[in-house]
C-alpha cells in the first residue's frame, strides 16, 4: 500500500520529469527553427551554383557535346544514411533504417553511416559500415561534417571504384511526421541534367567563362554535392527534433495523467490518515471516559 511520503515522493519525480520534458520541447521548437532557417539560406547559393551548370550545359549543347554525367554510374554503389545520435525521438531511426535496408543490394557496395543510433541498428541487422561520422550539435558545425563527407566520397570514387552515391535521410512530411528520401548525388541524375539544359536563361546573353570547362564543370558538380549533402543534414535534424518534440508532448501528457492519478491517490491516503487518526482519538478518549466511570 503507497503511504502518504511515498506518494509525495512519487508527485516531487513526476513535477522533476516534467520540467525536464518541457526543457527539451522548448530546445527542439528552437533547434527545428535554425535548421530550417540554415536550410533555406542555402537556397541562395543552390540557385547560383545551378545557373553556372545551366550556361556550361547551354554552352556544351551549342558546341555538339553529350551532357556530362549523365549516364548511370558505373562500379560499386556507395549508400549514405543520415540517422541520429540521440533517442527520445519516436520511430525516428527505425524508419529510416528500414528505408535503408529495403534499397541496400546483395552485391558488394560502400555504406556510409551519420548518426550512432542508424549505425547501431543497421549493424544489427550485419551491415557494418565503412565511415561513420556523428552529427553535430549546432548548425555551425555542418560546414565541417559536409566537407568531411565528401572528401570521404572522393576517396570512394578514386580508391574503392565507387561510381554510383545515393543518400538517405528523413524528411518532415507536415508537423512531425518523418517521411524517408532518397538521392542521387553522383553522377547527376540525368533528368536534373536536362531540365536545367532546357531552361531559358534568365538574361539577355550567356556569361563568359575562361576556366577549363571539364575543371568547372568537376567545381560546380562539387559544389552542389555540397549543397545536397547539407540541406540534407538540415532536413535530417530539423525533422529529428521535430519527432522528439512529438515524443515529448505525448509524455508530457502521460506525465500530467500520472500526476493527477498520484494527486487523487494522495488525497484518499490523506483523508484516510486524518480519519484514522480521529477515529483514533474518539476510541482513546472513550476508552478514558469509561475508565474514568468505572473509578
Amino acid at each position: 500500500m503507497d503511504t502518504l511520503e511515498s506518494l509525495s515522493d512519487a508527485l516531487e519525480t513526476a513535477g522533476d520529469i516534467q520540467s525536464i520534458v518541457r526543457t527539451m520541447k522548448a530546445l527542439s521548437s528552437v533547434s527545428i527553427r535554425q535548421y530550417e532557417h540554415a536550410e533555406a539560406a542555402m537556397a541562395d547559393y543552390s540557385h547560383t551554383v545551378e545557373l553556372g551548370l545551366m550556361a556550361l550545359l547551354r554552352q556544351r549543347m551549342g558546341a555538339g557535346l553529350p551532357l556530362p554525367g549523365a549516364e548511370r554510374g558505373t562500379g560499386r554503389q556507395a549508400m549514405i544514411v543520415i540517422g541520429s545520435d540521440r533517442g527520445l525521438c519516436g520511430g525516428y531511426n527505425d524508419k529510416i533504417t528500414r528505408f535503408a535496408l529495403s534499397r541496400m543490394s546483395d552485391g558488394p557496395m560502400v555504406l556510409g553511416v551519420i548518426g550512432a543510433r542508424v549505425m547501431a541498428r543497421l549493424e544489427a541487422d550485419g551491415r557494418r559500415a565503412d565511415a561513420v561520422h556523428p552529427l553535430p550539435g549546432s548548425v555551425e558545425g555542418l560546414t565541417l561534417l559536409v566537407q568531411a563527407v565528401i572528401v570521404e566520397i572522393d576517396r570512394w570514387t578514386r580508391t574503392e571504384g565507387v561510381g554510383e552515391v545515393w543518400l538517405l535521410h528523413n524528411r518532415r512530411d507536415g508537423r512531425t511526421t518523418a517521411k524517408p528520401q532518397a538521392h542521387r548525388v553522383l553522377p547527376l541524375p540525368t533528368t536534373y541534367l536536362h531540365k536545367l539544359a532546357d531552361t531559358d536563361w534568365p538574361g539577355s546573353s550567356l556569361p563568359l567563362f575562361r576556366m577549363d570547362p571539364e575543371r568547372l564543370m568537376s567545381w560546380l558538380v562539387q559544389q552542389r554535392l555540397f549543397v545536397v549533402i547539407y540541406r540534407a543534414l538540415a532536413e535530417a535534424l530539423a525533422s529529428e527534433h521535430a519527432s522528439r518534440l512529438a515524443a515529448m508532448q505525448a509524455a508530457e501528457r502521460n506525465i500530467e495523467e500520472r500526476r493527477d492519478n498520484l494527486r487523487a491517490l494522495y488525497r484518499l491516503r490523506r483523508q484516510e490518515t486524518i480519519t484514522r487518526e480521529l477515529l483514533d482519538v474518539v476510541s482513546g478518549y472513550e476508552a478514558v471516559s469509561s475508565a474514568d466511570q468505572a473509578g
